[in-house]
């Protein structure tokens, strides 16, 4: 009986990488790690061998450039992952220039051989293999032989037990080469610009014997390394409460508790939509502040004008507190995956409750060119992930007040939410005033009444219906004439 053969594998200490390697990256097997010029495949190789060298387990970094290591090392130092007392402890980098122009691969072959079995590495990176492969092609040598290069530096590899990295620039993954065939794994970056943002991406193209995160990932390069963000796992259904009654929310307005029904349930996505002035930021900052006096503590994206204590002191004081967290990314190159990562980050630190985000029209902005193609995609994989963290979500959404037509999200999603608010401004007596309405709670009996609101101080304040006027949803509203004891 045959005896299932149990694959170790390695974290490589970057973050979101293992996640998107299916569990991190198999332990003795044979890599490539490929891309254009500039798109971190030098600065992902050292961060995994800076986390994965030990003393026990040496590395050994051959570089086969024409600039000398010492000048890669320079870079590399402005990286928070690199430690000067691994050097020569841990990681021992080797110079294969000069074999390398010789462009005999055999040579550069024997060199790796003598090199691996004097220091027994458990991990061997070879940067840039590429340069190997276009040496050899300009010399006329017959003994150059590619593809048994190839199989035989993989084999070796292998028997010695060493989990092997080749670092190349390719620009097709239609290249016809046979190192696509022997490699385990093939990790395949790319950067692309578009207006004034570069946005920089992972592929995991191929990596035997596990199942890694299909598509292309978004990653970011900064002082601390490469971040990866995989998409937010989603790993059940969502659906509405079952049992009864539904545990709900205050949001701080009591009116607009009774409105919804008693308040927002527990878990549920809130839409409040609305043009701008009606008061969206405001219900959003009061709902973060009723949780907190409850003892809940809360999460706030915001992609407009950060709370400040000028225009919001309430909400600015529980962030200053910590009893709100705060994610305020301002970078170009900005993907939905990564604020969901922050949202998540944000959400575990302060075992936070509820979440807001505003407003979803300042998030399309706030996203790279090239991400808002899919935002409603995107939108579905946010809220749906959120749902899975188990937090209470109210979401803000910039309308135009159009009045011919009455629509709840300019991109086509209010169908995600689990509530939605709408807010309208009317004309009544050449004033402008607000009016509210509960347009939808799953699975839960809601009010159905347009109330006009004002602002003060002390926030949002529901009034009454206006039932002498009708027409309100088309702006102007017409006054009703009394006929008898009806209005006609």
């Amino acid at each position: 009986m045959s005896t299932k053969v149990t694959i170790n594998r390695l974290a490589t200490g970057v973050p979101g990488l293992d996640e998107v390697l299916g569990g991190g990256l198999p332990e003795f097997s044979f890599n490539l790690i490929a891309g254009p010029p500039g798109c971190g495949k030098t600065t992902l190789a050292h961060q995994m061998m800076f986390a994965l060298a030990t003393p026990e387990r040496p590395a050994l970094f051959f570089t086969v450039l024409g600039e000398p290591p010492l000048k890669m090392l320079r870079y590399q130092q402005q990286f928070d992952f690199f430690d000067d007392e691994a050097i020569n402890r841990s990681i021992r980098y080797i110079n294969l220039a000069d074999d390398t122009l010789a462009g005999d691969l055999d040579e550069v072959l024997r060199r790796i051989v003598s090199e691996v079995e004097a220091h027994s590495p458990s991990l061997v990176f070879v940067d840039s293999f590429r340069s190997v492969v276009l040496a050899s092609q300009t010399q006329h040598n017959p003994n150059n032989n590619l593809p048994q290069f190839i199989q035989q530096l993989g084999m070796l590899m292998t028997t010695w037990q060493a989990t092997t990295f080749l670092i190349g620039e390719y620009f097709t993954e239609t290249d016809t080469n046979p190192i696509f065939t022997v490699a385990d794994g093939l990790i395949w970056l790319r950067q692309s610009v578009e207006r004034n943002s570069m946005v920089r991406k992972m592929e995991i193209m191929k990596m035997r014997g596990q199942p890694t995160l299909p598509g292309l990932h978004t990653f970011r390069i900064a002082t601390t390394g490469i971040n990866v963000f995989p998409p937010a796992a989603i790993n059940r259904l969502i659906e509405a409460p079952s049992t009864f009654p539904i545990t709900r929310l205050k949001m701080g307005v009591p009116a607009l508790d009774e409105m919804l029904g008693g308040g927002l349930p527990r878990g549920y996505s809130l839409l409040v939509a609305g043009p701008s002035g009606s008061g969206k930021s405001i219900l959003a900052a009061t709902f973060l502040a009723e949780g907190a006096r409850n003892g809940e503590t809360g999460v706030i994206a915001v992609f407009e004008q950060r709370p400040n204590h000028s225009q919001n002191p309430k909400l600015a004081e529980l962030i200053k507190n910590g009893q709100v967290g705060l994610v305020d990314s301002r970078a170009p190159d900005l993907s939905i995956d990564e604020i969901v990562q922050l949202l998540l980050g944000e959400i575990s630190r302060l075992n936070a409750t509820r979440v807001v985000i505003d407003s979803l029209s300042g998030f399309e902005l706030a996203l790279a060119p090239t991400f808002r193609a899919d935002f409603r995609e995107s939108l579905s994989r946010m809220v749906t992930a959120l749902a899975v963290a188990g937090v209470s979500v109210l979401m803000t959404s910039e309308l135009e007040d159009r009045y011919t037509d009455l629509r709840f999200s300019p991109y086509g999603t209010a169908f995600l939410t689990d509530a939605i608010i709408v807010q309208r401004y009317i004309e009544v007596e050449s004033r402008l005033l607000r009016i509210m309405a509960v347009v939808k709670v799953r699975a839960s009996a809601h009010s159905d009444q347009l109330r006009q609101y004002h602002i003060d101080d002390n926030g949002l304040q529901i009034r009454d219906m206006l039932p002498e006027q009708e027409g309100l949803l088309g702006g102007r509203p017409t006054k009703q004439v009394l006929v008898g004891d009806k209005h006609v």
